[in-house]
This record gives C-alpha cells, sequence and structure tokens, in this order.
C-alpha cells in the first residue's frame, strides 16, 4: 500500500496535530470493527490516511466545556 505524500493530505486538514488526531481516531475505529488482526495496526493507519486524502474521512472539532 502506497502512503500519501504529508503535503496532500496537509491539503485536507488544518494542520499536523488534526492530521495524527484524526488518523489515530480512524485507525482505531478501523482496529474495533475488523474481526482478524491480520491487517494491523499498519494497516488501519494507512487505510485512515487513504480515506483522509479521499475526503471520506474528516477532523471534527469538539465543542470545549470548562467544567
Amino acid at each position: 500500500m502506497n502512503t500519501p505524500s504529508l503535503e496532500k493530505l496537509l491539503e485536507k486538514v488544518d494542520s499536523r496535530y488534526s492530521l495524527v488526531v484524526t488518523a489515530a481516531k480512524r485507525a482505531r475505529q478501523i482496529i474495533a470493527e475488523s474481526e482478524s488482526d491480520e491487517d494491523g495496526a499498519i494497516g488501519a493507519v494507512s487505510t485512515a490516511l487513504d480515506e483522509i486524502l479521499k475526503g471520506d474521512t474528516f477532523p471534527v472539532q469538539e465543542p470545549y466545556s470548562n467544567q
């Protein structure tokens, strides 16, 4: 699987931080949804990055709560 370039990924998100957080959250979802561990974490991260590049996955701003 060919990993997309950082420059192309940063066109889809605001910052590197947003990219890392979004990819990590989506990768955890992919791992939780998979029935087998054949792909592993590396495959899940690559899949998450590909989804971000295609526009299928995007960062969501959660409201700040000061409690």
